[in-house]
């Protein structure tokens, strides 16, 4: 691959790799431990993301466990779920913390997809955006002594890229929107 196109296939590749983990927050009908990444809990006057302070396991389909290693946490990580947008309430024992995740409605689920599909036309909009830098930046090379012919290549290579990834953010969405509609 051309180093000229090399650096927009990396920034292309990040876009991907955000919308992918901004996907795995976004939860569906069974529970992931990926909806507490965003979580950070004030451990020693730091904030610490909360896979950093527990033990996070799923023992049922639709229950997470938090076991903090630091029993005095226990009241922190139940105030940073209860602040979070995760919409849940937590159940503190005095050891762990289990969080229960509802039964999805049909209406919920819709509104999710909607959301993820938002998701998914941001990170285009981002990709497309990138091509148009690039774009910009091989018409600039035009005054130099780069032919008209080669930029013209750079310019299809650059759209190859793109088409590229927006068919993997689309089959991303799919697989997203697929998984919150499986009841």
């Amino acid at each position: 691959m051309d180093e000229r196109i090399a650096g927009y296939d990396t920034k292309m590749g990040k876009t991907l790799k955000n919308l992918e983990s901004e996907l795995g927050t976004i939860r569906a009908g069974r529970a992931n431990p990926h909806v507490l990444d965003r979580i950070t809990v004030d451990y020693y006057g730091a904030p610490t993301p909360l896979q950093q302070v527990a033990n996070i396991t799923v023992p049922e389909a639709r229950m997470i466990q938090i076991q903090p290693w630091d029993g005095t946490l226990l009241k922190l990580i139940e105030k940073a779920i209860l602040v979070s947008d995760l919409g849940i309430n937590p159940t503190n024992d005095g050891k762990l913390i289990r969080l229960v995740f509802p039964e999805l409605t049909e209406e919920r689920r819709k509104e999710l997809v909607k959301d993820v599909k938002k998701k998914g036309e941001a990170a285009k909009v981002a990709v497309r955006n990138i091509r148009r830098d690039a774009n910009d930046a091989f018409k600039k090379l035009a005054k130099s002594d780069v032919s008209e012919d080669e930029i013209k290549e750079l310019e299809d290579n650059i759209q190859k890229l793109t088409d590229k990834y927006i068919k993997e953010i689309d089959k991303s969405v799919e697989v997203k929107s697929k998984e919150i509609m499986t009841v």
